[in-house]
């Protein structure tokens, strides 16, 4: 985790909420969670490091690798 990404992003958000609330206070109520869930999102996403994660090829070949064996022997 790159700690000044996330501290960039938070401040971010934060400068965001700041600026936008006056005008999604006054919006109903499904348009305001669908505001911040957004933003949580996007809070929650700089926590990853997404470069580095393993896809769902790494997690294939993990799970298959005990029956690699048995196939090439045939």
């Amino acid at each position: 985790m790159r700690w000044s990404l996330f501290w960039t992003v938070t401040i971010a958000i934060l400068f965001i909420l700041g600026l936008e609330w006056r005008r999604v206070k006054t919006k109903p109520k499904k348009d305001r969670l669908m505001f911040l869930s957004l933003l949580l999102i996007g809070w929650l996403l700089s926590m990853l490091d997404l470069p580095h994660t393993p896809g769902p090829s790494t997690f294939l070949k993990f799970v298959f690798s005990p029956f690699k064996g048995i196939l090439e022997e045939q």
